[in-house]
């Protein structure tokens, strides 16, 4: 088995899951409830910005975040099992975040906010 594999394995077993993401591996959840959260849905549509080179970003996985679709630690007092995908890309790029938090491919939307259960659910705020 290659370094990095043993490495990914390694990281997956001490902190619950982990998620590849922009090249890098990134803890999702740090896996120590016997029932984990499920993020909250901030948004039943995506949002379009305008990424940097070279720029940390941490994209928010709970849902709970003011400042979506990125992180402000809300997760910290809501969700304390979730956390922020962090991610650095190597070339400028528009990129459409996810909004729902139930992507397949975090941060990134994958279409899945068009579904049912996206759109009949109630967002946080909504009466």
């Amino acid at each position: 088995m290659p370094a990095l594999q043993r490495l990914a394995a390694l990281v997956t077993l001490v902190s619950g899951a982990c998620t590849k993401a922009a090249g890098r591996w990134v803890r999702s959840s740090l896996g120590t409830s016997s029932s984990p959260s499920r993020p909250a849905i901030a948004a039943k549509h995506p949002y379009q910005v305008d990424l940097k080179a070279g720029k940390r970003y941490a994209w928010c996985a709970c849902g709970h975040s003011k400042k979506q679709p990125f992180c402000d630690g809300s997760h910290k007092r809501a969700t304390p099992d979730l956390s922020p995908l962090k991610f650095q890309l190597e070339e400028a790029k528009s990129a459409w975040l996810c909004g729902c938090k139930h992507t397949k491919s975090p941060p990134y939307c994958d279409g899945t906010h068009k579904g049912e259960f996206i759109q009949k659910a109630e967002l946080p705020g909504e009466p």
